[in-house]
């Protein structure tokens, strides 16, 4: 399979994944949340993590319920990755 091919699969495969890969942030090459990992300082991402984990823990019940739970767990992965990558933990 070529590149173009592997591109087409790739938004097949995610195209209606609004937890994992929601479309409205995939519209570039990068995915939005890379792009804020790369631009932001590890303390600042971390951070951007924690706000993301916390706004989806407060208004599932309000808003999208279970979807947003995942949100949440989604976020928490993420937030735990960074924090094991930067120094074992400490900020």
């Amino acid at each position: 399979m070529n590149r173009f091919q592997d591109n087409i699969l790739e938004e097949f495969e995610h195209q209606d994944d609004q937890v994992n890969h929601p479309s409205h942030y995939r519209a570039g090459h990068i995915e939005c949340i890379d792009y804020i990992e790369d631009f932001l300082t590890t303390p600042e991402y971390i951070g951007y993590l924690r706000g993301s984990v916390a706004k989806y823990l407060h208004r599932w019940p309000y808003k999208n319920g279970q979807q947003d739970l995942e949100k949440a767990a989604w976020y928490l992965e993420r937030l735990i990755k960074a924090v094991k990558e930067n120094n074992n933990g400490s900020i």
